[in-house]
């Protein structure tokens, strides 16, 4: 059987709307996807909507086309038997540093075309090249857990789902500076993004969003639809100085469902003050006596602000956003770190774009990393997978926890060398992703 590089060619374009080639192969394309995932097959005018919004981000699209397409009935060859995309954002390091992150999505198999060396191809040489455009990190959330890690991913952050009881029972220990206004959802076309812009800047772990979160705020894009969301309402934290700076966006399950419950389908938080206000309002809502949450961090204020933290009743963690560093040093000078200290690290990789062992010297906050040959007699402070290095990298997980389960080995000389690179790493407030893409 030929493999990949001979049976598929792979085509890589940007999105185009309208009436012409390009639009009819974007159009396939969006149709991969949503065969891809066991969703509905896509109507006019939410294709349009996905259009639109695949051209505000400036996505490109990749697609991987059969040469010699079968003669038994099928797609047809202009549909793509694979899929991927990315677009370009940033990721928040820590402390207010921001760098460039390289965002992987939309990735599909079609079934019939799987255990051909597909995903690997695409994988590889996208993130050949973005390595070689300077991008220091790519990042993707995923459908499925056990597939990334062989590309050098690695877990960053995770989230839960909770529930809040909202009746009597629900109360803050301590009252929140600014105050809550409800605001008519088409204002958030232009206050979603500045909004964001200050929880972005403030939140590690915090991914730049994509055009369809400020329509969603917007109450301009229904998950389901594309179209008008008339169920969405949104409410606005004012801090002391006047500025907004946090939203929440809901809506309500309407009055068959037991008991009451709101939706909390996006809420962007730039203070803490602006986090618990959001909830003292989302808690005071008459009339409603429960509001549901997917995407809850799991180090979570409100479980500690809360009088009867017995109210909020929370799943099980699971991953969010995964990371995978493409250039060490510029993923580790690009942060800040919290301690200074020394470390040789061993770091192996399966796509081997960042194979080889790194002297990390950090000196007030600022690191220094210098690539140390093989046969130098130096002994390993620390040895790991790209994929250790990449959850480690924001702070979100700990490197003691993966010395504990055998994915970092510390070299005989530094036993303590997993807790030194923790103590480096730390920073100032828990890491979360709310950015899903």
């Amino acid at each position: 059987m030929p493999g990949p590089e001979a049976r598929y060619e792979i085509r890589r374009f940007h999105a185009e709307p309208g009436e012409g080639a390009g639009a009819s192969r974007t159009a396939e394309w969006i149709r991969a996807v949503n065969y891809g995932f066991y969703q509905k097959a896509v109507g006019e005018d939410l294709l349009r909507q996905i259009v639109d919004t695949h051209v505000a981000d400036d996505r490109e699209l990749t697609g991987a086309y059969e040469v010699d397409a079968s003669s038994i009935p099928g797609f047809g060859p202009d549909r793509p038997v694979a899929t991927f995309a990315t677009l370009r954002k940033t990721l928040n390091v820590g402390y207010g540093r921001l760098v460039p992150a390289h965002l992987v999505t939309a990735v599909t198999v079609r079934t019939d075309h799987r255990r051909r060396g597909l995903l690997r191809r695409l994988m590889g040489e996208d993130l050949a090249r973005a390595k070689a455009d300077g991008v220091p990190v790519a990042a993707l959330t995923a459908s499925e857990a056990s597939i990334y890690r062989r590309f050098g991913y690695g877990v960053a952050t995770l989230e839960r789902r909770i529930t809040v009881d909202t009746g009597p029972r629900f109360a803050l220990a301590v009252k929140p500076r600014g105050r809550v206004l409800s605001v008519d959802p088409p204002v958030m076309r232009r206050l979603a993004p500045e909004i964001f812009a200050l929880a972005h800047g403030a939140v590690p772990g915090s991914i730049d969003r994509q055009e369809r979160y400020r329509l969603r705020a917007a109450g301009e894009w229904a998950e389901e639809t594309g179209g008008p969301d008339s169920a969405a309402r949104v409410a606005v934290h004012v801090g002391e100085d006047g500025r907004p700076d946090g939203y929440a966006a809901y809506s309500f399950r309407g009055w068959s469902h037991e008991p009451p419950t709101m939706d909390l389908c996006d809420l962007v938080a730039a203070t803490p003050d602006a986090y618990l206000g959001l909830w003292e309002f989302l808690g005071s809502l008459d009339l409603v006596e429960r509001v549901a949450w997917d995407e809850a961090p799991v180090q979570d204020p409100l479980s500690w602000a809360l009088v009867d933290p017995r109210v909020l009743k929370a799943d099980g963690a699971q991953d969010m956003l995964w990371l995978r560093i493409l250039d060490v040093a510029a993923a580790l000078q690009g942060r800040r770190f919290a301690h200074d200290g020394a470390l040789l690290t061993r770091i192996d990789d399966p796509l081997g774009l960042t194979s080889g062992r790194y002297r990390v010297s950090v000196a007030s906050g600022e690191c220094q990393v210098e690539r140390v040959p093989d046969d130098d007699p130096s002994p390993d402070d620390l040895t790991m997978d790209i994929a250790e290095l990449s959850s480690v990298y924001i702070g979100g997980v700990s490197p003691v926890l993966l010395a504990e389960a055998g994915r970092i080995r510390s070299g005989e000389h530094s036993p303590e060398a997993a807790l030194t690179l923790e103590r480096m790493l730390a920073v100032e407030r828990a890491p979360h992703c709310s950015t899903h893409f």
